[in-house]
Order: C-alpha cells, then structure tokens, then sequence
C-alpha cells in the first residue's frame, strides 16, 4: 500500500480527498487557539472566560459525534461529511463577527460540532481498504487530518499579521477564522460531487437499527446506560460553570433548565437503547457466545481515547496561549511553536496504524501507547517544574 501512497486513482483518491476534509474540520475547530489572547484583549475577557471558551470549544463534540454516527448510518459518508463541511462556515462566521463573550460560546459550542467529522472518514476508508491495510490507511486519514490543528496554530497567525492591513494595524484574526470556514464549505460542494460511499459493485450497508448500540447481554445494557449518564453529568457541569459569576452566561434559572434539557436528553437515549435492545431485555432474543462482547471493553476502548486524543485536544487548545505567557512571546511565534505538537501527527498516527496491522495483539499495542503517554507527560511535568524553580530562583524574580 505504501508504495502507491501518492497515487491519485480508484481508492487513493478517496483517502486523499477524505483526510483532506477531516484537515478542514481540525483547521476550523483550533482556530481560536492560536487567537485567544489577542480576543481576549480585543473583547476584554478575563482568564476565566478564554477558559471556558476552551471548554465550549470541546463540550458538543461527544453528543455531536454521536447525532453524526446516527446520519452517517442513515445517509452514507458522502452527504454526511459534505453537510458536516458545509455547516462549518456557521460557526466560523459566528465567531469572526462576535463582539462580545456570550456570542463566543455560542460560536465555540457550535464549533464543537465541526469536530465530529473524525467519525464520518473512519467509515468512509473501512468502505475503500481491506482489513490488512486498515490501520495505515485509517492512520493516514488520521495523521494528516490531525495535522489541521498545525495548520491552524502555524499559518492562521501568520494570515492575519499579514492583512493587518485591513483591520487598522492590528491581528486581523476576524478574517483569518472567516476564511478557514468559507474554505470548508467551498471544499464541502467538491467532496459530495467527487467521491461515492462505496467501490462500484459494493453496496453501502445500513444496520438494521439505527438510534443506540446494539449490545449482546443485559449487564452490558445497564453498563452502557452509565455510559450514558457521564455524559450527560459532565454537559451538566458545563452548564453549572457557565453559571458562575465570573462567567455569566447562564442565569440560575437557565441552568437549572438546561439540567432539565438534559435529563429529558438521557431519558430519550435510554428509552432508544431500550427500543433497540428490546428483544434481548425481554429474552425473547439470545446471542451465541461467539457472538457476545463485553461493554467494558467498549469502556476501556473509550478511556484508551480519551488519555490519548483526548489529552491531545486539551494540549492543542492551550498551548499557544501558554508559550504566549509563560515566555512573553509574539502570539505569532507562539503558535508557530506550539504547532510542533499536532505536527507529529504526520509520524505517530500512520506509525501508529503500520504497528497495528502488523503487531499480533492490538490489546498490547494500546496498553504499550497509553505508557508512553504517561510517561511523556510526566516527563512534560518534570521539565516544567525545574523550569519553574529556576525562574523562581533567578536575581530578577527575587527583586520583584
């Protein structure tokens, strides 16, 4: 397969055209990161507020990508990731013309959306690659759409110094995050009039049910009904900070009906996973144990991703505006340092999906990742606490 990476034909084409509109989504989804200090003066926000920003820019992506999974089952990746693209230019614009923090949250809650089209190109390579090349395609398809997120720190700084000019002199950040939505959409039109959903003579299947997952014993429903909740709990803390009163985006009333939203939304989601798994909970349908699986495997595949992508996002959303302060740097250099993280995107993910379709136990293969990870991080840790003790420990600290 590596060797007719760079063809342009038959499946490579639609790997290529795939992973380019998940590197859209992942350029409009961080590209407030790299501006989120000089909103922050521009709007006279508090750090509080450009924290919470981060979070609403995060919060809809798990409830979004699970409605996304739901259409995609219904319409096919074509129309799915076509209309994700195209929905982009919403927010995007949103955000470039906001004056003010509460059309910020409003526009980054909306943006989370954009950060759902992961979901709809994982599909849309299982369609064109067979199994033994699965995990380098779907790596490719992840390691160049992730690159987006360098996209947005390295060149949207850079975009908006350079048509200063059009905004008196100073960072014209408003076009720059204009731009990359109006990009998308364009991109949006061209990807649902050149790709199909399958190779020709391959029938796009459907799952008979469509509205929950399909589990295969009674205790792995009651595990998934849990899985439910903390999703909804951790909306619902959401709703609780944007209560606060350094923050002000809620009034106490409005919390407490989002709340009720939200347990309406969690009774909806349990009466579909009852509708789904009915014939099961009434026993009235068996599975054969080679046909079972265990929910906790599903759980620890969703722990697995959040200590991984996860903490990516986290890391992304803030690492600007980290080397911004911590160093006093030019918001232009910091982004362009801070995109070196997501840059290696490019190594890990394809790397990453090579070891997969070659190593024996994909149960290792996480386990051995998720080490690293600790272990990087803790080491991120280490350096920025003997940095911290030099600083401290310097002439200049000490005589302020």
């Amino acid at each position: 397969m590596l060797k007719k990476l760079f063809s342009f034909s038959d499946r490579y084409r639609i790997l290529h055209q795939t992973w380019f509109a998940f590197f859209l989504t992942f350029v409009c989804w961080f590209n407030f990161a790299p501006f989120a200090t000089t909103i922050g003066k521009e709007l006279h926000l508090g750090p509080e507020q450009i924290k919470t920003l981060g979070i609403c820019n995060l919060a809809l992506t798990i409830p979004a990508r699970l409605i996304i999974g739901m259409l995609l089952d219904r319409f096919g990746p074509r129309i799915t990731y076509s209309m994700l693209l195209m929905f982009a230019v919403v927010p995007c614009l949103a955000t470039a013309l906001a004056q003010d923090f509460n059309q910020l949250v409003i526009s980054r809650l909306l943006m989370g959306i954009v950060g759902s089209g992961f979901v709809v190109g994982i599909r849309m390579v299982a369609e064109w690659f067979q199994p033994k090349e699965m995990g380098i395609a779907q790596g490719i398809y992840g390691g160049w759409g992730n690159f987006g997120a360098f996209g947005a720190e390295f060149a949207l700084p850079m975009l908006a110094v350079s048509t200063s000019f059009f905004a008196g002199g100073a960072s014209n950040w408003r076009f720059a995050i204009a731009l990359t939505g109006i990009i998308a959409a364009i991109y949006g039109v061209i990807y649902y009039n050149s790709v199909q959903d399958t190779p020709t003579g391959k029938v796009y299947k459907k799952p008979q049910k469509n509205g929950s997952l399909e589990v295969t014993s009674i205790k792995s429903f009651w595990a998934m009904i849990v899985s439910n909740f903390g999703l909804i709990f951790a909306l619902g803390l959401l709703a609780w900070r944007l209560e606060q009163k350094n923050i002000h985006f809620l009034t106490l009333s409005q919390m407490y009906f989002t709340w009720l939203l939200l347990a309406g939304l969690f009774a909806y989601q349990s009466y579909k996973a009852w509708v789904v798994n009915r014939e099961l909970l009434i026993g009235k349908k068996t599975y054969a144990p080679s046909e079972r699986f265990k929910f906790g495997q599903v759980a620890l595949l969703e722990f697995t991703y959040i200590t991984s992508f996860g903490s990516e996002l986290a890391v992304v959303s803030m690492l600007p505006a980290f080397f911004e302060k911590t160093f006093a740097l030019e918001h232009v250099v910091a982004g362009m340092i801070a995109a070196t993280y997501p840059f290696l995107n490019l190594i890990s993910r394809p790397s990453g999906g090579l070891i997969s379709d070659k190593f024996s136990s994909r149960k290792w293969t996480m386990t051995m990742i998720s080490a690293g990870i600790g272990v990087a991080y803790l080491m991120s840790l280490l350096w920025c606490w003997l940095w911290f003790r030099s600083f401290t420990s310097s002439p200049t600290w000490q005589s302020n």
